[in-house]
Parts: C-alpha cells; structure tokens; sequence
C-alpha cells in the first residue's frame, strides 16, 4: 500500500501491452485507485476496450493504438496520453513475448530479430520517449517486464526470449542509475510462469511441469503482478531502483 491515501488518483499510468494479460490487469488495478490509464496495444480495438473498462472501475481511461517497435507510433501514443491527461507519472512496459518456442538450434535469425525489437526495442523506445517528460516534472516511475528466464537461460524452450529480457534487465540497471537522481526510478519485474495468453505458445508439458516445479503447484496470476506494479510505483517503494524483484512462489525454473 502507499503511505500517501488516494496516491494513485489522477495520476497518468502509460502502459504497452495493455489488451491483455499482465497489461489488461495493471490497467484495471490502477483504475481501481483512480488513476488515468493510457492503455496502448498494437491491438488498438482491444486497447480501447480496456479504456472503456478503465472508466467502469472508476478510473479515467483512453485507449491507443501503439507498436512499441515503432518509434513515430510511441511518439504518437505518448503524445495523445499528454494531450488527454496532461503527464505520465508512471511507465509499465508490459509489452512483450517470445514469439514462439525454440530450441537454441532452432531459432532463426527472424525469430531472433523480432523477439529483440519487441522485447528490447519496445522497452527502449517506450523509455527514451517517456522520460524527457518524467524529467520535466521532477518525478516518474518506470517498471519493465524482465523475466525469471534470465536466470534459467530459457534452456531448451526460448534462450532467444530468456536473453532479450536480459537486455531489459540490463537497460533498467542503466537508466536507473542514471536518471535517480533527477527523480526518476527504473526497476523491472522478473516473474515465473504467469497464467496469461503468453502460454499459448507453450506445451502442456512444458506447463505442467513448470507448475510440478513451483513450490505453490501453479502459475502466478496476471492480477498478483499488476498488484506489485502499484506498489513499486507508490510512495511506499521509493528506494527500490535500479534493479529486478523476482516473483516466482519460489520456483527456480
């Protein structure tokens, strides 16, 4: 929880990914605080109608259509949320995937490429667009989607994904330290296997024993880590920077 009541009201989440999975979730926990939710999707029907939701839970809400791969459609994007809300407080790049499941041998150069250009690309561009604005302010929050691959390696089902949220990792320790002391903070958040249209990609085996492996027998919630991107972007949270949070019931896998 914030140590501030209503922190979160009138405050400007910009979130990617937002049509589903993690992203839907964030967005609709932040409606419920209040917030003004830019919801951007490359999926701009779905965007909008998280936007719609957004307004039902009590928040404010507009959806976009944004390819995070695409630096005229972020610029676009982030320009409208300014337009409608007035500032972005808080960035989650929530957009992301490993495109399909492969073994290391198996990953061809476009497979490669597009899970860089979403993943590491995406997070990039979100990041270099949002934060002059952040810093114009004096204050902003920046939480990126990392992965629990990165310690495992993705070894025998997506090295290509387990490497790009590497990168992310790794870019959220850089702009962490160097904009901290400007008030703008970059962590990022490196779940296990999340119950979201993401697993589509993988096997039932691979799911089972994925949940056989965790410590809980199951898969986090879509809403469990929405819930931890409200409270690292709280008033409660201002020391956490430059870093990742792993959540993952334990799992090692």
């Amino acid at each position: 929880m914030p140590k501030t009541p209503n922190y979160f009201k009138n405050k400007t989440i910009f979130i990617t990914g937002a049509a589903s999975g993690i992203g839907k979730s964030t967005a609709m926990i932040f409606a419920r605080e209040g917030s003004n939710v830019v919801a951007t999707d490359i999926d701009e029907k779905g965007a909008s109608v998280i936007a719609d939701q957004v307004v039902q839970a009590g928040g404010n809400g507009v959806g976009v259509h944004c390819d995070v791969t695409d630096r005229n459609s972020v610029e676009k994007a982030v320009s409208l949320g300014l337009e409608r809300f007035g500032k972005i407080n808080f960035l989650f790049n929530s957009a992301g995937s490993a495109i399909k499941r492969a073994k290391f041998l198996e990953i061809d150069e476009d497979l490669w490429d597009q899970t860089y250009n979403l993943n590491v690309k995406g997070t990039f561009l979100c990041m270099q667009v949002v934060i002059p604005h952040m810093l114009s302010e004096g204050k902003g929050v920046i939480v990126n989607m990392a992965s629990n691959a990165t310690r495992t390696g993705g070894a025998a089902k997506s090295p290509h994904y387990a490497s790009a949220k590497g990168a992310v990792h790794t870019l959220t320790i850089g702009v962490g330290r160097e904009f901290a002391s400007r008030g703008v903070r970059c962590l990022s958040l490196s779940p296990s296997a999340v119950d979201t249209p993401f697993q589509d990609i993988s096997s039932k085996e691979m799911l089972d024993a994925s949940i056989e492996g965790n410590p809980m027998k199951r898969m986090g919630t879509p809403d469990e880590i929405a819930e931890m991107v409200l409270f690292t972007c709280s008033d409660a949270c201002e020391f956490i920077n430059a870093d990742t949070l792993y959540l993952t019931g334990g799992s090692k896998a």
